[in-house]
């Protein structure tokens, strides 16, 4: 079984130059300055016992990079560039591929399942920094990162097994779920904070105990089921003060000047859901179209308080419905 990790920034190229170290065949797509710097000078992967270089074949396509049936293709990319990424592998990688979402939201696994068979999903909880080209950073140890995995949409199978053996080899802590999209629907609930991590200028407790009451109300309302209290797993601990983590995912983009946040399928992703279910969730749209604009450019990054946020929220009564959720709109 060879690993290609199409995404090779805090995730991808964390997970990638573990699995390499721990003795798998890997392979890397990534894109601008980090594929120079990645082929000129090997992946940097800083942990909090110090820093090593791994050199692996990449590219900016999966096309030229070996890969036959049953091999694993990791995507690791942001959401909002998983379509193209799929466009990539549909067109050059074998029919016979599996492939592994390790990303945020619950709709890469959808999306990967209108061109694959064998896709799995893991909800990620994995401590990583990509600021610089060339350089990944780890900021947890001895357990890099936790995962919760299984096939998508549900199930489990000898392919996933193997994955997770080889995974752990690798320093991670893999549970196996054969309900893994209940775990990534947890995940994305805790996530709904990165938007107000780069549109407010500090915490904003009653903004986030807004969104996260709004999207509890929205996933009832889809049927949608979580893990109980019993399932859920803590996730490793930072131990290396001298390397801080300059916040999460969503904030890295827009610091890396990368033009575009997750966002969309994070809170928008709850606007979705409550859309269809025919109830408002008017605080996560907000959210999704702010950090939009930061995103963008065109709104400043921290640039709101939690009161002036506040004041932004439409009052419910802005958003009554005529019609009852599920009745024939005309």
């Amino acid at each position: 079984m060879r690993w290609c990790v199409y995404g090779a920034g805090a995730i991808g190229g964390v997970v990638g130059a573990r699995l390499s170290l721990s003795g798998a065949e890997v392979s890397l797509v990534a894109r601008g300055a980090h594929l120079e710097a990645i082929r000129a000078h090997g992946l940097r992967l800083r942990e909090p016992d110090g820093e090593r270089v791994v050199r692996l074949p990449a590219a900016d396509s999966i096309a030229g990079l070996p890969l036959a049936d049953g091999d694993v293709v990791v995507l690791a990319v942001k959401t909002q560039q998983t379509a193209a990424a799929l466009d990539d592998l549909a067109l050059n990688a074998p029919a016979g591929v599996r492939v592994l979402c390790l990303q945020n939201g619950i709709d890469n696994e959808r999306q990967a399942l209108r061109f694959f068979d064998d896709v799995y999903g893991a909800s990620v909880t994995l401590l990583g920094s990509h600021l610089e080209p060339g350089i990944v950073v780890a900021h947890s140890a001895p357990t890099v990162g936790i995962l919760q995995l299984g096939r998508a949409p549900a199930g489990l199978d000898q392919p996933v097994r193997d994955m997770a053996a080889t995974l752990r080899t690798a320093g991670i802590r893999v549970d196996l779920s054969d309900d893994v999209l209940r775990y990534k629907r947890l995940k994305l609930l805790r996530n709904l904070g990165n938007a107000i991590e780069i549109v407010c200028a500090g915490p904003a407790p009653a903004v986030l105990e807004r969104v996260s009451a709004e999207a509890d109300a929205v996933f009832a309302a889809a049927g949608l089921t979580l893990p109980d209290a019993a399932e859920n797993i803590p996730g490793p601990e930072p131990v290396q003060p001298s390397v801080p983590r300059e916040g999460g995912s969503t904030l890295q983009s827009v610091l890396r000047g990368a033009g575009s946040v997750e966002t969309d399928y994070l809170n928008g992703e709850i606007a979705l859901l409550g859309r269809l279910a025919g109830m408002p969730a008017a605080v996560n749209a907000l959210l999704q179209r702010l950090a939009r604009e930061v995103g963008a450019g065109r709104r400043p990054l921290h640039g709101l308080t939690e009161p002036e946020l506040l004041q932004l929220i439409p009052h419910p009564d802005a958003n009554e419905r005529t019609a009852e959720p599920g009745a024939e709109r005309r």
